[in-house]
């Protein structure tokens, strides 16, 4: 085992659009752990779009992060050392961890997985945080019924192409929209989404209306923004709008100014709230178990997007503002 280890630190906060000189890869000695700790080798990373709000240095329902330290986000690895009763070495963990080659934990902030049961890789994606934010998006906020049209903006990400999915084994009509035709035949293609939008090439308003012909019963909005403003001018009566994510406005230095739609939400009866996936920690083993029962039946697929190598992975984190992923996009920065 290497006796250095590589972190990846925030050494400034992005102005717009995140820069690879934002970034900074530095080694430092193999970290020594104490009574009730365990060493962890990072195998996979993810990468997500929440993250860019952590850079601003702003608080909001998660702290910012710091200049200077190293990043945290979602790993998956192997115990390669312990002294904490509750995990043994070579166990399978997943849970909020440094961008590092190793990391330690006392064993609070992760779950052991079963390598048995699906990819490890899953545990970051259609198993993991994006799955649950699907799910219980979908599901809690959205009440899916059988029937109903259901619209999808950032489709081919990694929680948009599960939200689909499950919109799917509900029995929902699905319109998913994207942004290239790569993206949107996989969504028709592979995972039988009912229709697609490709936003860069068609007016999404005039594309939403031939679609929707009958009105749009629920909204998953990943992307905010004049994609989410097309879209919510077709909302039916008692219509549910799940806000996720609001992708196209994160790299923005000013706020935009869009539609006021309050009085089209009170037209329509309509429901719109925003959530993020912690509301639900208290359900997770829920989630986690129905994803993967899904995934073991074939119900639920995924696709991973996957960059090798530590040093990559900011470029891999400003590649989802690019729309370079189709699915989860993961850093491998070990083998298995």
């Amino acid at each position: 085992m290497s006796t250095l280890n590589r972190s990846i630190k925030l050494v400034s906060r992005p102005q717009g659009m995140p820069t690879n000189e934002n970034f900074e890869l530095v080694t430092n000695s193999l970290p020594t752990i104490n009574e009730g700790e365990l060493l962890i080798r990072t195998i996979y990373l993810s990468v997500d779009p929440y993250m860019r709000g952590r850079m601003n240095g702003v608080k909001t329902y998660v702290d910012p992060f710091q200049l200077n330290e190293v990043l945290i986000g979602g790993v998956v690895g192997e115990v390669v050392e312990s002294k904490n009763n509750d995990f043994k070495t070579g166990e399978i963990v997943e849970g909020r961890l440094g961008w590092s080659d190793f990391s330690v934990s006392n064993g609070s902030n992760i779950r052991k997985i079963d390598p048995t049961l699906a990819p490890i890789s899953t545990s970051l994606g259609v198993v993991g945080m994006p799955g649950l934010t699907a799910y219980f998006g979908l599901l809690d906020i959205g009440k899916a019924k059988e029937g109903e049209t259901v619209v999808i903006s950032g489709a081919a990400g990694a929680v948009g192409m599960v939200a689909g999915q499950i919109a799917k084994i509900k029995g929902c009509r699905v319109i998913g929209i994207a942004g290239s035709e790569e993206k949107v035949n996989y969504l028709s293609n592979q995972l039988g989404f009912d229709q697609t939008i490709n936003y860069k090439t068609e007016n999404v308003l005039d594309a939403l209306k031939a679609a929707c012909p009958s009105g749009v019963d629920i909204y998953f909005d990943n992307v905010g923004g004049e994609i989410s403003d097309a879209v919510i001018k077709l909302i039916n009566y008692k219509a549910r709008i799940i806000v996720c994510g609001q992708i196209s406005q994160y790299n923005n230095e000013q706020i935009e100014t869009g539609p006021r739609i309050q009085g089209q939400l009170i037209q329509r009866s309509a429901l719109m709230q925003g959530f993020i996936v912690s509301d639900y920690a208290d359900r997770f083993g829920e989630g986690y178990r129905q994803l993967g029962k899904w995934v073991k039946e074939g119900r639920l697929q995924y696709r991973e997007n996957v960059v090798d190598g530590l040093e990559n992975a900011p470029d891999a984190f400003i590649g989802l503002f690019r729309g370079d992923n189709i699915g989860k996009q993961l850093v491998r920065v070990s083998e298995e």
